[in-house]
């Protein structure tokens, strides 16, 4: 299976589709499958776009609203996980997953508090990572092919050829020599679940590493990728062996399972998070997982338009923030796993189920797990 990763996409869709059409035809192979490492930036109207964490001289439509409105169809399925620039109104409705525009698949959202209209600290703790997934995550026994994380694993660095990285990019030196670089959840996740291959983005750089799991362990491929620019390494084709196909996204039984057993101590509120017991058995939430899959089947349902689409020729003079739409894939999925819709837009931080009000005068508490803005060469800030 020929797998093409990209880093950064940034909404430029058409630019990516179109070198890897380019691709196929010089190198005369056939891509099954497109992998994005964030900042993929489904904008699908100007309401959306005041929903995007850049500075507003850099909010642009790009080319995401013409696979949503089905004006085009992506060419490659795709699979995208989110960054820190992205349209986190859209990717909210699908907080656990679900076809983002025909043929281009989300995997899932982080933010739990938040809610429309976005306030300058919002629509930034929005997409940080919360010890909520971080610990659904470490849950994970099955063996992986891939991992993809926006955000580097902190001390990654130490795997690669990092004077180079340091000589493209110098204003990374202070921060790889006291290790500070990358995400420490990233690094737990990486010494747990151990993938073959382990992808990012953030850094618009493109770094390589190896890491051995201890001595005769398994190893790693990491590998992280620029933004979409020319004359930049954001873009990778890899072959993994893999049965002929034909290849089709379904639900994953050990995950759902994991997410069905963690439901009942969702956050929803700023309140710290916890969990007397983090070592949860999920055995028997497998087995109902099993039963209902056998049942039903292990497709998620199709695309569904919740909004109306950017129209070029009647641009908003002035675009208004709606609330959180109830997105029938999301209230699909947790039918499916028989659990209550949590994500209510009730008041602008949500109501846990113990609590009666959310503290919405403090700074972000221990739960969230900060994703930095992009460590980019400032040379770049026009692009």
């Amino acid at each position: 299976m020929k797998i093409a990763v990209e880093g950064c996409m940034h909404g430029e869709l058409d630019k990516v589709y179109d070198t890897l059409r380019e691709l196929e035809k010089a190198e005369g192979v056939k891509i099954d499958l497109l992998l994005c490492c964030g900042d993929f930036q489904a904008v699908r109207n100007e309401n959306d776009l005041q929903c995007l964490n850049v500075k507003p001289r850099f909010r642009e439509m790009k080319s995401f609203w013409k696979y949503y409105s089905g004006q085009a169809v992506a060419p490659y399925p795709t699979i995208f996980i989110g960054g820190n620039h992205e349209a986190s109104n859209y990717l909210w409705e699908l907080y656990y997953g679900g076809w983002a525009a025909p043929n281009i698949y989300f995997l899932g959202f982080a933010g739990h508090y938040e809610r429309l209209p976005y306030n300058e600290n919002t629509i930034r703790s929005v997409y940080h990572v919360r010890h909520y997934d971080v610990l659904k995550l470490m849950h994970v026994k099955e063996p992986l092919d891939i991992f993809m994380s926006h955000d580097w694993p902190l001390g990654i660095t130490e795997y690669g050829n990092w004077q180079k990285l340091i000589r493209e990019k110098r204003f990374f030196e202070e921060e790889v020599n006291k290790r500070t670089l990358g995400s420490e959840p990233a690094a737990r996740l990486l010494n747990k679940l151990k993938p073959p291959y382990w992808f990012s983005a953030h850094l618009h750089c493109k770094f390589p590493a190896v890491i051995q799991h201890g001595e005769g362990g398994p190893t790693t491929k990491f590998l992280a990728l620029d933004k979409c620019l020319p004359r930049r390494g954001f873009l990778q084709v890899i072959d993994i062996p893999s049965g002929p196909g034909p290849h089709e996204i379904q639900y994953d039984e050990e995950w759902l399972a994991i997410t069905r057993k963690f439901n009942n101590v969702f956050p929803l509120t700023r309140m710290p998070f916890t969990m007397l017991d983090e070592q949860v058995d999920t055995q028997d939430d497998l087995q109902w997982v099993r039963n209902k899959l056998n049942a039903r089947g292990a497709k998620p349902i199709d695309f569904v338009q919740t909004a109306a689409s950017y129209d070029p020729s009647c641009q908003a003079s002035n675009p208004s923030i709606t609330v959180h739409c109830r997105n029938p894939q999301t209230e699909s999925f947790l039918q499916l796993l028989n659990l209550p819709y949590l994500l209510d837009s009730s008041n602008s931080y949500g109501v846990s189920r113990n609590e009666s009000s959310s503290q919405t005068g403090q700074a972000l508490d221990s739960d969230d797990i900060e994703l930095p803005d992009d460590e980019d060469d400032p040379a770049d800030d026009d692009d």
